[in-house]
């Protein structure tokens, strides 16, 4: 093993390490490594940042930017709206939402087709008197499995296709993913309509599953003049249980009081830490008379004569909430915007709510000034959990947002423009035709993972350069002696869809397509197959939260513990490999 090697199997385990522990966000583990890469003199200075220009950061780039223009068009909505019904049974709805969200994820960003979707199936969940819980995990697997199918489907897919012209001289088209990723995608569907989602763990009944997932951690305070100074909190209790609220704590000078709390005579300033629905705090808060623990900015808003409204976000990776609080964000005098409470799946909050460190996943409940809703929502980079107030059957742009996407993917499909290209004259056509307004074209972009590819890819190829690739496919190839194959393949799924169940699928793709590529060149066959494997294979991430961004996003809404993907993700995996093996030599023989 040579130098290089030795500092590139370092960087990349620190890389994957960094990415477990989970302390500092990706694209930051991503970028220093790099740096540190050029500075010991494995990646050249004058590719270190030859990724940032790459065609599979632009196209992740240019997808985000054509998801959000058929989203603001209605295109999508038109959909869901249309077919969405909250009378059906959960079997059935779980196929309907389950096909909805994997046609959408073939031809957009599958976050953003689950960003799209999650409220709507929260909100039939609610109608339908059932918990979210147990169709939002089916939802997420779908929309994953969708984005298999097509080469904009999922940034591993495009990466392979890039990696694929590098070493062979020619992309994947628009879709050669369809034969394998379209038989992977049809069972994992079929499996998930009919018995995953009944291995759904069923904490308690559907109704209080449901109340449980609206219960948030708030505060109220006890302000100057208050009837209730001088009372001892016990006392409040019966109206806290009239109004169906939960008194968990009381905070005084910033520090949480225990033991004896209940018998505390209440000061003014205190803050009484409750847990409950939005409604039951509501009505707790007007009928003990005390106040939001911003009440000034609350006075404020009420004061302007515009009125207030309360609304539910849920938090995604790139928000700029995340480890941070609302307090150091400037949440209340940047948006005029009050945090009255923060739901998160199973832990207990007992730092105020204020200087509470926002995670991926929380439910934050919001009160906003009046129809200003979706702007605070989207300045934060959270997803609404309310219906969104859109008109989409009477906007003039839906065909039109439909019409050039469908071109643009007909020409890259038959080769008349390359995809690059192509994507690139549809968000120009979306901002000429304001679909998507120039103001805003830049915020859909989710940079953390333009930084993230940016950095791996020359990372990456230093790696193959170095013969680092070349090393992992014949230990591999070593491990697989004397087998047909299929095993091989197997081999290669199996190791390469366990990385990318705890580590960034992106980060998976960049180390485990050369290995691929490597390991057929030294058995002598066509590399083509073992690319298809590790496409899939990257993509299935159904074991824990943090494997995929989607099943992140839904572990607060649907109320899940770090151990309830395995039950339905690993047959779920199993099949997966169980059908790809046989359609890759078939599509794609060696």
């Amino acid at each position: 093993m040579t130098t290089d090697q030795i500092i590139l199997f370092s960087l990349f385990g620190a890389v994957f390490g960094l990415l477990l522990w989970g302390r500092f966000r990706y694209d930051i583990v991503a970028f220093s490594a790099l740096m540190l890469g050029v500075v010991l003199g494995v990646v050249p200075s004058d590719d270190a940042f030859s990724g940032f220009g790459h065609p599979a950061t632009l196209v992740v780039a240019l997808v985000l930017v054509v998801s959000a223009g058929l989203v603001r068009s209605g295109a999508v909505f038109l959909i869901t709206r249309t077919l969405v019904d909250a009378s059906r049974s959960l079997g059935a709805h779980i196929t309907l939402m389950g096909a909805i969200g994997g046609v959408l994820s073939a031809f957009m960003n599958n976050v953003a087709a689950l960003a799209l979707l999650m409220p709507v199936d929260i909100q039939t969940a609610r109608k339908a008197g059932r918990s979210p819980g147990l169709s939002l995990m089916p939802l997420s697997f779908a929309t994953i499995l969708g984005g298999m199918v097509t080469l904009i489907g999922t940034p591993p897919n495009i990466i392979i296709a890039s990696i694929r012209e590098d070493s062979l001289g020619e992309p994947f088209r628009m879709f050669d993913f369809a034969p394998v990723g379209g038989v992977a995608a049809i069972a994992g569907l079929a499996f998930v309509a009919l018995i995953g989602w009944r291995l759904i763990p069923a904490r308690a009944d559907a109704t209080a599953e449901l109340e449980d997932l609206a219960s948030y951690i708030a505060e109220l305070v006890v302000p100057e003049g208050s009837k209730h100074i001088g009372k001892r909190l016990a006392e409040l209790e019966e109206d806290a249980e009239k109004a169906d609220v939960a008194i968990v704590g009381l905070l005084r000078d910033g520090k949480r009081r225990y033991g004896r709390a209940r018998n505390s005579e209440l000061r003014a300033g205190d803050a009484l830490v409750i847990e409950a629905t939005p409604d039951a705090l509501d009505e707790f808060r007007t009928a003990t008379g005390l106040a939001v623990a911003d009440a000034v900015r609350e006075e404020k808003l009420n004061a302007a004569g515009e009125g207030v409204e309360i609304i539910e976000v849920v938090v995604t990776d790139s928000s700029r909430l995340v480890g941070r609080t609302a307090q150091t964000v400037g949440l209340s005098w940047r948006r005029n915007t009050v945090l009255l409470g923060v739901s998160r799946a199973g832990v207990r909050i007992t730092r105020q709510i204020r200087q509470t460190e926002i995670r991926t996943g929380d439910i934050l409940l919001l009160l906003v000034p009046r129809d200003t809703g979706s702007d605070v929502t989207s300045w934060l980079g959270c997803l609404p959990l309310a219906e969104r107030g859109l008109s989409v059957t009477a906007d003039d742009k839906v065909w039109l947002a439909i019409g050039l996407f469908v071109g643009a993917v007909a020409a890259a499909s038959v080769g008349l423009l390359y995809l690059p290209i192509a994507l690139g004259l549809v968000v120009v056509a979306y901002v000429l035709s304001r679909i998507i307004p120039l103001s805003e074209l830049y915020t859909h972009i989710e940079w953390p993972v333009v930084v993230l590819l940016g950095s791996m890819i020359p990372l990456g190829a230093a790696l193959e350069t170095s013969g680092g690739t070349e090393l992992i496919a014949g230990w591999l190839v070593a491990l697989t002696e004397g087998l047909p194959a299929w095993a091989v393949l197997t081999v290669l799924m199996v190791v390469t869809m366990s990385l990318s169940d705890v580590l960034n699928n992106t980060a998976t793709t960049i180390v485990a397509a050369p290995v691929g590529i490597q390991m057929a060149h030294t058995l002598g066959v066509s590399p083509d197959p073992f690319l298809m494997a590790v496409a899939v294979a990257a993509s299935s991430a159904f074991l824990t939260p943090i494997g995929h961004k989607n099943n992140t996003l839904i572990l607060g809404p649907g109320g899940y513990q770090f151990g309830d993907y395995w039950r339905i993700g690993l047959p779920l995996e199993v099949i997966v490999v169980a059908v790809s093996i046989p359609a890759i030599l078939l599509f794609w023989p060696l």
